[in-house]
């Protein structure tokens, strides 16, 4: 990583260029992601949103290395990902980032626990003794205590996205990267997953990048990008209090982005 020590809060973290990437050939050719470029800073809790078909699953596979852009870039941590070789854009994946998948992708055989202490010692290198230890801390946090050793089909659908959850986090990833992570969820479940996510962001400084089409889970944001047709069309500023005053429409090309000053009644949202 670039850069003297850890970033602060507010630094950019992932930074995106002009990416493009399209699908097909001839007259089947799509433009899923159309010269997008946006910004997140470190500790912050960011929405791709969109309607299926808008680009931000496409757009959030470029953002975490594992969709190779047609053109752009994408710097993580000050470091060009997609100049890295594949074996260094994996390392730098297993040490840096962290994955919540829409279908959770846990191994049907291993207990909670067992799904850890998988990665914090393969990615970690952790000894047994500490892995154990991190795995069941780690599951206590996330209100699965006295769980941990149950499999996938012994556990909610709640349960397994928060034991995703903690396997993304045992490896204490600088951001984290997250696919729909409350879609399989009813609102319930699904609110209890948004707001460990946010937690983590107010708690433990990390940095969530998640993709939704479920607006229910703006009012948790810091920022949200919206995507329509491959295309960045506006972004949100998470006070979502008085929606109506954060929103901010992009420009045409060539025309100069607002920031947040430029908004007439920005107003600043304070953390409880």
């Amino acid at each position: 990583m670039k850069g003297d020590g850890p970033l602060r809060l507010g630094e950019t973290i992932l930074q995106a260029e002009n990416l493009t990437r399209g699908f097909g050939v001839g007259s089947q050719f799509t433009l899923a992601v159309d010269h997008v470029s946006v910004e997140v800073l470190s500790g912050q809790f960011v929405l791709i949103m969109g309607p299926s078909g808008s680009g931000k699953s496409t757009m959030l596979a470029i953002l975490s290395g594992l969709l190779r852009p047609d053109g752009g870039t994408v710097h993580c941590l000050g470091e060009n990902i997609w100049a890295m070789s594949d074996v260094e854009r994996e390392q730098f994946r297993l040490e840096h980032c962290g994955f919540i998948f829409q279908g959770y992708n846990l191994f049907a055989a291993l207990t909670a626990r067992q799904q850890l202490e998988l990665v914090a010692t393969w990615g970690n290198h952790l000894g047994a003794n500490e892995a154990k230890c991190r795995a069941d801390n780690l599951l206590e946090r996330l209100g699965l205590g006295g769980k941990e050793h149950l499999r996938p089909s012994e556990l909610s659908g709640g349960e397994k996205q928060r034991v995703a959850i903690g396997r993304a986090l045992i490896k204490n990833p600088n951001i984290l990267f997250a696919d729909e992570p409350t879609s399989a969820l009813d609102w319930a479940h699904g609110e209890e997953v948004v707001k460990l996510l946010r937690n983590l962001t107010r708690e433990e400084g990390a940095t969530v990048v998640c993709v939704t089409h479920d607006p229910r889970l703006v009012p948790f944001a810091d920022r949200v990008f919206h995507m329509e047709d491959g295309r960045l069309v506006r972004q949100s500023y998470g006070f979502m209090s008085h929606p109506e005053e954060a929103i901010v429409t992009l420009p045409e090309p060539g025309e100069v982005l607002p920031g947040p000053d430029d908004v007439v009644s920005f107003r600043p949202r304070i953390a409880p």
